[in-house]
């Protein structure tokens, strides 16, 4: 089975991916005119604007949502795994990568606001890649496959990634415990308890719907997220003559890379997609639950997380684990030597090992025990994110087959991934975070080359943005005036929540003028 994940990463991590998620973030970046620059306070302004309705979650809600699905093992064990395997360099790609795919991001999250719709058994608003690419390009095949996709990939694949990272982490702290066989697997205690709890938690929230993930992470987020970069930040300070340096390396490596130019953007840009998820296809669903006046809004709360999520978080890691020096880079050279080893031999890469000793090289054991339970609340939540795009796109699956065949496919959904969570948590961290690179390819080729046929098609975006920027000069967002969208009036088909909900406001409008 490691052979033949190892063999479809071959395929599917092919320069052609690599080179597809650059081109397309460059190509939306020149069309929308780095919308990612431009608007930048616009998204600050929106960020907590708009409250929840009696379907919807509020903006700021569904980017704690998305957040909790880019902020994850990505931002701790990615970062590392890049440093480790792609150089220094890789950091600078994950940058490009962040900084380009803000504008994807708009854009797939725009698209999952205009083609939302609401679900057939609890009224909440769905969407997504699987909902647009039926509804804009008329091909509900193409939905189909990227919704099964997605199943595989968030609800099979990627949960295993976080999970494996917990457990892993709190065995770095509290040791191994008492071994024992669970199922044919030699584990430790300390594994066991963590995944009980995992679990516990875990079935609590699920169960609970959208509302339920969006308050857990409307808090946990934020707070998960300052912490880290707080403490972050503090060794640099410690640490501040190095941080030059650090600049340097990261520069310098990025096309000189140690490791190789060609490793070096190819871990920065695959580490990058997996932490940020820019045109994954994983934004969208959250973007699509938010209950707001334009569909660009959105869109833009939905391209700031990208910043949040690599510019900041990834990048916090990143120095703190440079500017102490707890790391190796792994090559190809013989008899398992490294191209730079600082550390330990034995410690692994694909772990939270690099950032958990940086820490600890400055904080002790304190610093050792924080970055556990940061690992547990990134992964945590990204898990439930996750979970949130598998049961969105069971929804999509079972919306014609009537509310029982809605309820029987979420609940397996349910159960498969806590599965999924036990599974990955107790098997080796190289395998399990194969699986996840699979289920990352995937969606993200299916969405990209999607997102861009819909560009050539019909251009939806584009105008969505130009019909924002209008009403906001002419003072829209304002109590005295608040935006509309009339998809009619471009054009777009399809859009019928949208069409619905013009004609309430049209009416509503009729009736305050007749009083």
């Amino acid at each position: 089975m490691e052979g033949i994940v190892s063999a479809l990463n071959t395929v599917i991590w092919s320069p052609a991916l690599i080179y597809l998620c650059l081109g397309a973030g460059l190509f939306y970046s020149i069309m929308t005119r780095f919308v990612q620059i431009r608007l930048f306070k616009e998204m600050l302004r929106l960020l907590f604007k708009g409250k929840p309705d009696n379907d919807g979650i509020s903006s700021f809600q569904a980017l704690a949502v998305a957040l909790a699905g880019r902020v994850g093992m990505g931002n701790i064990a990615g970062v590392a795994a890049a440093i480790g395997f792609g150089g220094p360099g890789a950091v600078f790609w994950m940058w490009i990568v962040a900084f380009l795919g803000a504008s994807t991001a708009y854009v797939e999250s725009t698209l999952g606001q205009i083609y939302k719709e609401r679900d057939v058994i609890t009224g909440e608003y769905r969407g997504g890649p699987a909902y647009y690419f039926e509804r804009a390009l008329g091909q509900k095949w193409y939905g189909i496959l990227f919704a099964i996709s997605s199943i595989i990939a968030c609800g099979i694949f990627l949960p295993g990634v976080q999970a494996n990272g917990v457990v892993n982490a709190v065995a770095q702290v509290t040791g191994e415990g008492t071994m024992m066989n669970f199922m044919g697997l030699d584990v430790g205690s300390s594994r066991l308890i963590a995944l009980a709890i995992i679990l516990l938690v875990l079935g609590f929230i699920i169960f609970g719907g959208i509302k339920r993930i969006a308050n857990f992470a409307e808090y946990a987020v934020p707070f998960m997220a300052v912490g880290y970069i707080v403490l972050a930040i503090l060794i640099m300070f410690t640490n501040f003559s190095k941080v030059p340096e650090v600049f340097g390396m990261i520069i310098g490596d990025a096309f000189t890379a140690q490791a190789g130019f060609g490793a070096a953007i190819g871990w920065g840009v695959k580490r990058g997609i997996y932490s940020n998820e820019a045109g994954q296809g994983t934004g969208p669903h959250a973007a699509a639950a938010a209950a707001v006046d334009h569909p660009s809004q959105q869109g833009l709360v939905q391209a700031f997380s990208v910043y949040v999520d690599t510019l900041l978080v990834c990048s916090a890691t990143a120095f703190m684990i440079l500017s102490t020096g707890m790391y190796n880079i792994q090559g190809t050279l013989p008899d398992g030597q490294f191209i730079v080893q600082n550390v330990a031999a034995d410690i692994e890469i694909n772990s939270p090992s690099f950032t958990q000793m940086a820490m600890e090289s400055v904080y002790g054991t304190f610093g050792d025990s924080f970055i556990a339970i940061a690992v547990f609340f990134f992964a945590f939540t990204t898990i439930l994110a996750y979970y949130y795009i598998a049961e969105v796109n069971i929804s999509y699956l079972t919306r014609s087959m009537g509310k029982g065949a809605s309820k029987t496919g979420l609940f397996l959904v349910k159960v498969i991934i806590m599965l999924m969570v036990a599974y990955g948590a107790l098997n080796s961290s190289g395998y399990i975070w194969g699986l996840g690179d699979v289920g990352v390819g995937l969606m993200a080729w299916l969405n990209i080359v999607g997102i861009i046929i819909i560009f050539f098609v019909a251009k939806p975006t584009l105008t969505m943005l130009k019909d924002y920027e209008a009403q906001l000069k002419a003072g829209g967002g304002t109590s005295e005036k608040r935006f509309v969208f009339d998809p009619k009036k471009f054009g777009i088909k399809n859009a019928t929540y949208w069409e619905d909900r013009y004609k309430q406001t049209v009416e509503a409008n009729r009736k305050n003028d007749l009083k």
